[in-house]
């Protein structure tokens, strides 16, 4: 067992896929010869050269399409967009083929693709870098959408991911590259489905995924000094989402707060509201709490980036008044 970089771990599993298998190549804008912006590509140019691990142009739409197409043949491509921001070049190759080819082609054609990219809000990157785009990636039919809040699952998901058949999107975080978490030594692999709770507790249900999965862990810290006991809940996969292990959660504590960094409108928040309500709405005490970003753009001075986003702060606020009303 390691204690590894987020990033290493992602770097590990693109290494060990490679040389796992020849059909398997990387490509995007700036992985090759730099590595990678948040070092996730780092020395893998050097090791199996310009031929499977490309440089592209800054050209989303197309080298997607490219890396799609080639999955329709055979091929297992790791396709990195720079910033989720830039996907939306790429949507039409990622949801009207991707997505779409297996079913439209009567199952005789899959697209075995993973498209990976870090997004979330970093650090005064402003409105055009701060993109959360989730909810458009789960909310079309035939992509699988993970989102790996640790190293550990950033490691064996994206390995699980290049093996899968269908499309997978791989949503990463600009802020959590730098995070060290423990990763087995040994090759393994971890499920694209199912949530994980990775703190239990009594009293209320923290519900998020990639940043907000850490708001939520360091807002339980500071609920259990005020003799209040969260249980976090990670939820890894948002399609397909993991309505069970939400609705056991909210079961045993009867109470929910719900941290996502979108938008409120339209946003997984409204999905996981949608989902108690419908598996769990007997077993609560109050009315379920919503902790998300404002709905403005990313402001780009820093105080006023902070105030759109969620906190752990707010958490708090939010699970104090959910009890207080309860």
């Amino acid at each position: 067992m390691a204690e590894i970089f987020y990033w290493d771990a992602v770097r590990r599993a693109h290494d060990e896929e490679m040389a796992n298998d020849p059909l398997v190549f990387a490509m995007g804008e700036d992985i090759g010869l730099a590595g990678g912006t948040y070092k996730a590509t780092q020395g893998l140019f050097d090791k199996y050269g310009e031929d499977r691990v490309m440089d592209t142009p800054i050209s989303e739409n197309s080298y997607t399409g490219i890396g799609i197409g080639a999955s329709m043949i055979g091929c297992r491509p790791i396709v990195e967009i720079m910033s989720v921001n830039f996907a939306l070049l790429a949507t039409d190759q990622i949801i009207n083929a991707a997505a779409k080819v297996h079913y439209m082609s009567g199952g005789q054609m899959k697209a075995p693709v993973v498209v990976r990219s870090p997004g979330g809000v970093a650090h005064q990157l402003g409105a055009q870098h701060s993109g959360r785009l989730e909810k458009i990636f789960a909310g079309t039919s035939g992509l699988r959408v993970v989102t790996p809040a640790f190293p550990d699952d950033a490691y064996g998901m994206l390995k699980s991911a290049v093996r899968c058949d269908d499309p997978v999107i791989v949503l990463e975080h600009e802020a959590i590259y730098n995070l060290k978490g423990e990763v087995p030594d040994e090759e393994h692999f971890n499920s694209l489905e199912g949530a994980r709770v990775v703190r239990e507790g009594t009293d209320v249900t923290l519900i998020g995924y990639l940043m907000s999965t850490h708001w939520n862990l360091a807002a339980a810290e500071q609920l259990a000094a005020k003799g209040i006991s969260a249980e976090v809940v990670d939820l890894r996969s948002l399609k397909p989402i993991d309505r069970d292990t939400i609705a056991q959660s909210v079961a045993k504590t009867h109470r929910a707060v719900i941290c996502t960094e979108d938008e409120p409108a339209v946003g997984l928040s409204s999905e996981i509201l949608a989902i108690i309500n419908d598996e769990a709405f007997f077993e609560l005490d109050a009315p379920p709490a919503r902790v998300t970003a404002e709905d403005v753009p990313i402001p780009y001075n820093h105080e006023l980036e902070k105030a759109a986003l969620p906190s752990p702060e707010k958490v708090v606020a939010a699970t104090e008044k959910l009890l207080g009303n309860a």
